[in-house]
């Protein structure tokens, strides 16, 4: 693509916006989006997050507050893509769905496979209990069966090298029609932040596919930024996945986090997608 199309990761799940610079009220998520957009996001991916003092660390299946935050960032951002998350751990997945249903959102996040989500401590001790990041072929179907309603596009997330060959399948079996790829890169039990290994995945994604790659880690993943850049991916950042720069400051919003990632499409000789250029090359009305 001559120009790349920029996705702000407004504020991921369960990060404590009293110690860092995520949005959570209906407000902070609206001006957080609109410094994104300046900065040249053409997409908002949005986790909700519930409003109560004390519980704004957790997220959020309430359709209702999810169209309150919704409202607002579109109110601040004409024209702007929501990317909504799907990301549910357990088996009542419900409200998610009822969230799609609700918003009707242009893009939504579907986990695309199952992972063991591990994370060790520096002493060798679990950061928290082994667990099965499951997603099982029916739950997915279930979320695709819910975009296909809603005219939403599935942006199917793959955390590792097997899940990102799934996706072939999926379209294969029928289960969808049309998709694109995250690949998630950064989680402690899946694929790691490297450039080489975004290079080695280029053959296994479907001809003529969009995709991104999602990195998640500290000032060492902006390498892997610049190939995306360079391979012709869409780019993707904020502060659900990295709160530091290229320098390795911290950064204070998503807005700067955006800015340098549209210097990486600049360095690899694209240009930044507006947003209605976003739509126009995604095929969203």
């Amino acid at each position: 693509m001559d120009k790349a199309i920029l996705t702000c990761a407004l504020n991921g799940v369960l990060t404590d916006p009293t110690q860092h610079p995520v949005p959570v009220t209906p407000a902070q998520c609206a001006a957080s989006a609109r410094e994104a957009m300046d900065a040249g996001a053409a997409v908002i991916h949005i986790h909700f997050r519930q409003q109560e003092k004390g519980k704004t660390h957790l997220p959020s299946w309430n359709p209702k507050v999810a169209r309150e935050i919704v409202d607002a960032i579109r109110d601040a951002c004409p024209d702007i893509l929501i990317n909504a998350t799907t990301g549910v751990v357990g088996p009542d997945y419900s409200g998610a769905l009822d969230c799609l249903r609700a918003l009707k959102p242009e893009i939504a996040a579907c986990n695309a496979g199952s992972l063991n989500y591990l994370k060790l401590r520096s002493n060798g001790e679990w950061a928290w209990p082994p667990m099965v990041f499951e997603n099982t072929p029916s739950k997915i179907q279930d979320h695709l069966d819910v975009m296909a309603e809603t005219n939403t596009l599935p942006e199917l997330e793959c955390f590792d090298t097997g899940i990102v060959r799934s996706v072939a399948m999926y379209v294969k079996n029928g289960m969808t029609t049309r998709a694109q790829y995250n690949l998630v890169m950064g989680v402690a039990s899946g694929m790691p932040v490297e450039p080489k290994l975004l290079e080695f995945l280029m053959p296994y994604l479907l001809e003529g596919s969009f995709w991104q790659a999602t990195l998640i880690g500290r000032s060492e993943i902006w390498p892997t930024h610049q190939k995306a850049a360079e391979l012709g991916g869409m780019l993707r950042t904020g502060v659900e996945d990295t709160f530091y720069l290229p320098s390795g400051d911290k950064t204070r919003s998503n807005g700067q986090l955006i800015e340098a990632l549209a210097t990486c499409a600049t360095n690899a000789g694209r240009g930044i997608a507006s947003p209605a250029e976003a739509r126009e090359m995604l095929g969203i009305g």
